[in-house]
């Protein structure tokens, strides 16, 4: 009795959350909306339209500072950073089991992981594709090659991880790690070593393009590239 009750409170709880994300296809949003269409939850929607501009409105610019995707509404409130929403949406719904509970063995490795992730592959990627933009045209060859010595050591870094056998990068499941990751191997599907040349990357990526979230993600997206 006490356990069902429990349960319905939490119940309770994930429904009188309320989501909107603000994303743009094959962007820094995918990993959110992906991990979002994964938890099956309710969420709405909306498309910013980066190519004609729409993250540098007055209106996007009231909930994004940056100028950036995602912005993800959270009981009102505009969040942004893909990791950190990553880990805010494990944390508010953790019987999805998308991170590993504080304590557990898995948790430190998985901290390790997220940090890596944000803190130097996704500013190697951003490097290597605006370049030329957010510094000086005349260097920006310096720091495309810089970017792609960092984005092919994280390759190597995860292929390791993923030597020993397993299927996912921390511990025997799916989790926030994996959404971040394949997102950024996605972005990487046009250089001259994607990550699916990587020899235990290339399974690892196919596992998780099955997924039915992962494919439901690319139908609302629009994206029929990089799909198994």
């Amino acid at each position: 009795m006490i356990r069902a009750l429990f349960q319905l409170l939490l119940d309770y709880r994930c429904l009188s959350m309320t989501y909107s994300l603000y994303y743009a296809p094959g962007a820094a949003s995918m990993a959110v909306h992906w991990m979002l269409i994964e938890l099956d939850i309710p969420f709405e929607a909306q498309l910013v339209d980066i190519k004609a501009g729409a993250q540098h409105t007055d209106g996007y610019r009231r909930l994004n500072p940056s100028g950036r995707v995602p912005t993800l509404i959270v009981d009102g409130v505009a969040r942004g950073e893909s990791a950190a929403l990553l880990m805010l949406l494990a944390e508010r719904h953790p019987a999805a089991g998308l991170a590993p509970a504080p304590g557990s063995a898995d948790r430190a490795e998985w901290l390790e992981l997220m940090v890596y992730l944000a803190n130097t592959l996704l500013p190697a990627m951003r490097d290597w594709f605006y370049a030329d933009v957010d510094g000086d045209t005349a260097g920006a060859d310096a720091v495309k090659a810089l970017a792609r010595k960092r984005i092919e050591a994280a390759w190597d870094k995860l292929d390791r991880c993923l030597a020993d056998g397993r299927h996912y990068l921390v511990g025997g499941s799916l989790s926030t790690v994996d959404f971040l990751a394949v997102m950024l191997m996605r972005w990487s599907r046009n250089m001259a070593r994607p990550a699916t040349t990587w020899p235990h990357l290339s399974p690892y990526i196919n596992r998780l393009r099955e997924l039915p979230s992962f494919i439901e993600l690319n139908a609302r997206e629009g994206l029929t590239e990089w799909v198994n």
